[in-house]
Formats: C-alpha cells, sequence, structure tokens
C-alpha cells in the first residue's frame, strides 16, 4: 500500500513495449544487476534523492529469493469467504482489536474526528496486514525493491517504488536499518507500499517524522488518511453499505474486504 509533506511530482519512467512484457517468462540475468543499479543511481540522484537516501543503495545486492517468491505468486483469493474468513477472523484478532482500541482510544478519537474513519475498521485492516505489527516481515525493503525494479516482469512497477523508498529514508522518516518488510516492499504495521507511504503517511504522534515502523499513533492516522477519500462520516462498512465500497481502496478483493468488514464487526461488538 504517497507524501503529506511528499516530494515534488516526478517524471514516471516509460512503460516497456507490450512484447517486450510478453517476452520476459525467464528473469533478467543477476549478472547484469551491478551495472543497472550505476545507471540507477544516476537516475535517483537526477529525480533529487540526495546524500543519506543514496547511501541506502551502497552494497546492494541481488536477491534471487525474492525473484523467486515474485514468479511463484498465485492468485491470492482463490478461497471461499467462509474459509478465508474461517482462518483470518479469530479470537486472538478480535480479543487484541478490542485491547488496541481502547489503550489508544484518544488516538483513535482523533483520526475519526479528522477523517471519518471508525476504529474498528483501522483496528481490523491492522489486525489483517500484520497483527498489530507482529509480523512486518524481515526483508530488506530496498534490496527487494533494487531486485523487482532491475527484473524485467514488473520493473516499471517497482523502479518508481524504489524511488519512493529512498526518498522516505531521505528524509529521515525511517531508517535504513528499519527498513524491512515483506518481500514486494511494503513497509510498516500496514504494509503500504512506499509510494502510499508518501502519500497517505500522516505524523500524528507530533514528533516529526512519518513512521509506520514503530509510531502507533502514525499508523492509526495513516489508515484513516488512506481511507477518507472515499469513506463517508458515520456510514456502515458492511456489504451494501456505503463504506464498503470505500473498502476498495485499500484492496480490491471483494472476499478481503468482506473479511476486514466481518472482523471490524466483532470488533465493535
Amino acid at each position: 500500500m504517497q507524501p503529506q509533506g511528499q516530494a515534488q511530482p516526478q517524471p514516471q519512467p516509460q512503460p516497456q513495449p507490450q512484447s517486450q512484457v510478453q517476452a520476459c517468462t525467464t528473469p533478467t540475468d543477476p549478472a547484469g544487476f551491478p551495472a543497472w543499479l550505476e545507471n540507477f543511481k544516476k537516475d535517483a540522484v537526477a529525480r533529487g534523492i540526495g546524500t543519506q537516501g543514496m547511501a541506502a543503495l551502497e552494497g546492494v545486492v541481488y536477491d534471487p529469493k525474492v525473484i523467486g517468491l515474485d514468479r511463484a505468486q498465485r492468485k491470492t483469493f482463490s478461497q471461499t469467504f467462509e474459509e478465508f474468513s474461517g482462518r483470518m477472523v479469530n479470537a486472538y484478532r478480535i480479543k487484541r482489536g478490542k485491547q488496541v482500541i481502547k489503550k489508544y482510544q484518544a488516538v483513535f478519537d482523533k483520526a475519526e474526528a479528522e477523517y471519518g474513519v471508525q476504529a474498528p475498521i483501522i483496528a481490523s485492516l491492522w489486525a489483517l496486514e500484520t497483527d498489530f505489527g507482529a509480523n512486518v516481515g524481515k526483508f530488506e525493503s530496498i534490496r527487494s525493491l533494487a531486485t523487482l525494479s532491475f527484473d524485467c516482469r514488473r520493473g516499471d512497477k517497482f523502479r518508481p517504488e524504489l524511488i519512493a523508498a529512498l526518498t522516505i529514508v531521505d528524509k529521515g522518516d525511517v531508517p535504513l536499518h528499519e527498513m524491512r518488510g515483506a518481500w514486494a516492499g511494503e513497509i510498516g504495521q500496514v504494509q503500504f507500499m512506499p509510494t502510499s507511504y508518501l502519500k497517505h503517511a500522516v505524523d500524528f504522534d507530533g514528533d516529526g517524522h512519518k513512521d509506520l515502523v514503530k509510531s502507533q499513533a502514525d499508523v492509526i492516522g495513516s489508515v484513516a488518511k488512506f481511507l477518507s477519500g472515499r469513506w463517508q462520516r458515520g456510514a456502515g462498512w458492511n456489504p451494501g453499505e456505503p463504506n464498503f465500497d470505500a473498502l476498495k481502496a485499500w484492496n480490491g478483493s471483494e472476499l478481503y474486504r468482506k473479511t476486514v468488514a466481518l472482523l471490524a464487526a466483532k470488533i465493535a461488538e
């Protein structure tokens, strides 16, 4: 899952010809990665990445495990709603969601007042993404994004994400050693992609940084801001209610949205 205090809009890389995308049936030869990285560094400097951000690229090497995971992807939501929600909506997440709302009630209240998004929905997404920060992933984000940017399959998708990740480091919002997450470059307790991080992350605790790795307040405020564009204040989120469709901004899968809504309803009880 892009800046309050954002970087200036950057020109987007030109898309690969369709024939090239179709021809990308095997990973790009990793022997070419060092030369590609040197060229990318020049582009990053041209796009305004400063010394701190550029330092994050030093020593970065190709990660074959990331490419293996990317190539092995299958359709994510192939289960029935009963199967998927039965696994994802569990007693631990319901109980923990209630506890988190109680612990950070003032922050949730501030988020709802500012963005209109109710606490149970924020808690539900937080639970489903990382179990409230317990499972954020261990992949080095810059390495993963550089590897995916180099590969022919989805390089055009991931090069802007790599620039965004370097921007986050350059701004000092997240130190390089904390830039770890899932294999595809998602960052923090609610798994924002770097471009989404720059667009939607907010400094909700007022410490001068938008930190979705360590700051629970920033997490709560940022989820609320992410959803706020289409969210109807005070309206319901269950299927058939106005805010069920608003959840498409987070994930387009109806199965996932129904699961988010169910967990939120259980947390709200």
